[in-house]
């Protein structure tokens, strides 16, 4: 069989989706670990997946149909999101235009959660939630000749009729997975501004995060693992973690094979002192410039001294508000000396601190709660600051919440980029006055004196500046 996966080119009017975090439109590619994790496993099991990203080549809706006419794949794989949606929909019907026989499996939290939008046919299946072993189990099947509608964790149409299979059990241990099939990838040259350095890749040491804040969406894998974890059992799903012998065994490949950057996409990285402790020794061992998101919480000084010395070039701290309020109705559970604590450790073992600000994550949020917030951001002078507006994601309790108060404007979800659209509309605050914020806000961080002379001098090179003032354009304007 023909085993294909398929990066979609932009079809319709938008920007395309950021795939591996999921909530937002491109600013800067990223290599989809994820969906390579899957192609990894195939090729474990003998089979030669082909990897076609249309989106990193600027491919032309021509030259797709192009390829799918000539194409003689028998299964297209695709990762979507939420924002991909509209978007893979409209690849669906190329395929089935040029290739009426192929099996189509989506794979991602879009299909995991919007599952009954994507039947067309009966050769489109929906691998729910976690896709590595479902995806081995089903191809297998398919290639075996055996029932291959058997196989738990997926859904798809027969007879009219959409089944869905039983919920397939989680992955715990993660050292039995292949690391990312980057080779698919080596040709393509990725870089990300918080580092200001590459060759650059992303990994993960762990998945999912046991904390109860009201609004999160993880990454685009771990999301989709909650969905369907949620779904079947009304609760988060465990943690699964890499051991410290299989994150040194990638580590030492990737340092083989020419990578300097690393931006770990774990949805918590800091757990304790001791982890911690021992994948910042494998970081300084091999000379990585990295970075990482962690609770301020988790941060100690002991931690906050390891970073420094390992060469960790940010760390992302979802601050979201300074407001103690806000911070325990959205169940954040943190507070704003714990903020302050997290960064003056940082600062002090010069380890650049990033913080991310959502606008909007509560009812409780006003004008003057917002700017009062931006003030105390921009006063402590971090490396970063990251402003987006909460999205009320189905699948969270804050979009339970807002459907029932009313505050999505139009009455429903619809995909947004939280980079710059809002769909909440609170009595006291619109949509478009967050939108208003979000914008001004970023206007004065990124273009303040402060801003500019910092990042500046702590770019290695030419090429890498002009990556990053791209991503900046994008940020703001689109």
């Amino acid at each position: 069989m023909k085993l294909t996966f398929l990066v979609p080119p932009v079809l319709n009017h938008n920007k395309p989706a950021e795939r591996t975090a999921g909530c937002t439109r491109i600013v800067y590619a990223a290599p989809n670990i994820y969906e390579l994790t899957v192609v990894a496993v195939l090729e474990q099991e003998g089979y030669t997946p082909i990897y076609r990203d249309f989106v990193y080549y600027k491919t032309s809706r021509k030259k797709f149909e192009k390829f799918l006419k000539e194409d003689d794949s028998d299964i297209y794989y695709i990762w979507t999101v939420n924002l991909s949606i509209e978007n893979d929909l409209i690849a669906l019907s190329l395929i089935r235009k040029y290739r009426p026989n192929a099996f189509v499996v989506f794979m991602g939290p879009g299909p995991t959660y919007f599952t009954d939008r994507f039947f067309t046919d009966e050769k489109v299946v929906i691998v729910r939630g976690e896709p590595e072993v479902i995806v081995k189990e089903w191809t297998n099947a398919l290639r075996d000749g055996t029932d291959w509608k058997l196989t738990e964790g997926i859904s798809f149409l027969e007879n009219g009729k959409i089944i869905h299979n039983k919920f397939h059990l989680l992955l715990k241990d993660l050292d039995s997975l292949p690391f990312p099939a980057r080779h698919h990838i080596a040709d393509r040259d990725y870089h990300n501004p918080k580092l200001k350095i590459s060759p650059y890749t992303t990994a993960i040491t762990s998945r999912n995060c046991p904390y109860q804040c009201i609004y999160c969406v993880p990454s685009s894998l771990t999301f989709a693992r909650e969905i369907e974890n949620r779904r079947e059992f009304k609760k988060k799903p465990f943690i699964s973690f890499r051991s410290i012998e299989s994150i040194e065994k990638e580590m030492k490949i990737l340092h083989e094979q020419g990578y300097t950057a690393i931006g770990f996409m774990d949805d918590n990285f800091i757990w304790n002192e001791e982890r911690t402790l021992a994948i910042c020794n494998i970081m300084r061992k091999y000379g990585f410039s990295w970075g990482c998101q962690a609770r301020v919480d988790a941060i100690t000084d002991t931690i906050a001294r390891a970073l420094g010395m390992s060469g960790c070039k940010y760390v992302d701290l979802g601050v979201e508000s300074f407001n103690d309020d806000i911070l325990k109705f959205i169940k954040k559970g943190i507070t704003q000396k714990q903020i302050y604590d997290a960064i003056g450790y940082l600062k002090k073992y010069n380890v650049p601190v990033k913080l991310n600000i959502l606008i909007g994550t509560s009812p409780l949020e006003t004008k003057e709660t917002l700017k009062d917030t931006l003030r105390r951001a921009k006063k402590l002078k971090v490396d970063q600051i990251m402003f987006n507006i909460v999205s009320p994601f189905p699948g969270t309790e804050f979009y339970a919440m807002a459907k029932e108060n009313g505050w999505i404007k139009g009455g429903e979800y619809v995909p947004t980029d939280v980079q710059r659209e809002s769909i909440l509309n609170y009595p006291h605050l619109s949509s478009h006055e967050m939108e208003r914020i979000l914008f001004r806000s970023n206007l004065k961080y990124f273009f303040s004196y402060y801003f500019i002379s910092t990042q500046l001098r702590r770019f290695t090179s030419v090429k890498e500046f002009s990556y990053a003032l791209r991503a900046l354009k994008i940020k703001l304007f689109g």
